[in-house]
């Protein structure tokens, strides 16, 4: 095994698996939050008719499937934004018509079915030097905004009109993660494969869900998680067809390595968000005693604020207080 890390091809494997465990799981945080977590198979099938390009004109297939891609993102998200087409079936419409189209411009290139798998699968033992440079650059733009805008992508994800309020473009920074997933996908065809890409994309970011309880949190740790399947699925991957004298598929392994972590980590985020019930069993803490104040008129059910249960009576929220029409009172909180 140590022989083994000595070539060439192996290295730059080691580099390609690095830097793209390292972003997909950046952009993968802003799918889940965004309830977006199958965008990264959308595009995925989009990217094969960006390789199916470039495999037809002779020109490199990465960057064919930087460019698609990246148009299937912009065009999701403006299909999603201004037509009266939801998000899943948008993202259905990516799925049916790039994976089609992939295959059909294939057959005109006259490429072979072994050819394409590369790219469906993944081929991180084929890689070369400029296929891992393209990989590193594509992979450092992703986590350079997806980390240095983490802010205001969050705020986007999390409550889009709270954005939009304080003044942040939620259409710029939505078509910015789209595209920043496209980038991902293609950087991440020839480690995971096309296919697969998406699972490295979400499943670290629900693994670390199980042991966080911040979205800072949660962005390292699926950072973490994801370059520590990504480097142990390739070095387990050697290690068994060493073992066995297999050949072993380097991007399946990587995705069962993550869905494991998955596995092992689900219970222990029960378990943490059980004692989490017990200890605090209530989101607010109900207010011991209540305090008198005066008002400029009474209210009731007709005073036209905001009614709130409270215990077997009803209250008024008016102002940021509380108050009963049983009384003269309301609650501290």
């Amino acid at each position: 095994m140590i022989d083994l890390l000595g070539y060439g091809f192996m290295q730059r494997a080691l580099i390609a698996a690095l830097v793209t465990g390292l972003a997909a799981p950046v952009v993968g945080v802003y799918l889940v939050q965004r309830r977006l977590a199958l965008m990264g198979d959308g595009l995925g099938h989009v990217a094969v008719t960006g390789v199916a390009v470039g495999l037809l004109t002779g020109t490199s297939p990465t960057w064919t499937a930087v460019g698609v891609a990246v148009l299937g993102a912009v065009l999701i998200e403006v299909i999603r934004e201004r037509g009266h087409t939801s998000g899943d079936v948008a993202l259905a419409l990516l799925f049916y018509g790039g994976i089609a189209g992939g295959v059909l411009l294939v057959g005109l290139g006259d490429q072979s079915a072994a050819r394409l798998n590369q790219f469906l699968f993944g081929a991180l033992t084929s890689l070369g030097p400029d296929d891992v440079l393209a990989a590193t650059l594509l992979a450092a733009v992703v986590v350079v905004l997806g980390i240095g805008l983490a802010p205001q992508l969050f705020a986007v994800a999390h409550d889009a009109e709270f954005a939009r309020v304080n003044g942040l473009s939620v259409r710029g920074y939505n078509l910015l993660v789209a595209v920043l997933a496209a980038v991902t996908v293609t950087v991440a065809m020839r480690t995971v494969g096309l296919l697969l890409v998406s699972a490295l994309m979400v499943v670290p970011v629900a693994t670390a869900q199980q042991l966080t309880r911040t979205f800072r949190g949660t962005l390292l740790a699926a950072v973490a998680l994801g370059a520590g399947a990504s480097v142990g699925g390739l070095l387990l991957a050697a290690w068994v067809g060493l073992r066995f004298d297999a050949d072993v598929a380097t991007g399946p392994t990587i995705v069962l390595l993550s869905l494991a972590g998955f596995v092992l980590t689900w219970p222990i985020g029960i378990l943490v968000r059980h004692r989490q019930r017990v200890r605090r069993p209530f989101e607010d803490e109900v207010p011991d005693e209540h305090l008198v104040a005066d008002h400029d008129h009474a209210h009731g059910p007709d005073c036209g604020h905001v009614a709130v249960p409270h215990g077997d009576h009803v209250d008024y929220v008016h102002d940021g207080h509380r108050h009963a029409p049983h009384g003269r009172h309301y609650d501290e909180h």
